[in-house]
């Protein structure tokens, strides 16, 4: 971590690992809809964050470990099931870990 990382590199970094999830939640034909009502919602409440507190320096080392503990896990999905489930509990965690309410 350098000393300029701010919430909004965290939350850009996290909204990418978000996009992955949704593409691979796509693939399910029949939750098309669903997956891009969720996925639009959740991004929306992730971006209020990312510019209310965009600006401020990420000096906590917790939370910078768990956006990329999470993103590390979507790393591992593989499943478009298991990323449908994730598209809920992903942005959750990652507002949790800013110290942010979900």
């Amino acid at each position: 971590m350098t000393d300029h990382l701010t919430i909004a590199d965290l939350m850009g970094r996290a909204l990418d690992a978000y996009d992955t999830l949704t593409s691979l939640g796509e693939d399910v034909e029949d939750e098309w809809s669903y997956v891009n009502d969720l996925s639009t919602a959740w991004r929306e409440r992730l971006t209020t964050a990312a510019d209310a507190r965009g600006h401020e320096t990420a000096t906590d080392t917790a939370a910078s470990a768990a956006i990329d503990r999470l993103i590390d896990e979507v790393g591992r999905i593989t499943d478009p099931h298991r990323a449908i489930d994730w598209l809920s509990t992903f942005p959750q965690v990652a507002l949790i870990a800013l110290g942010e309410q979900p």
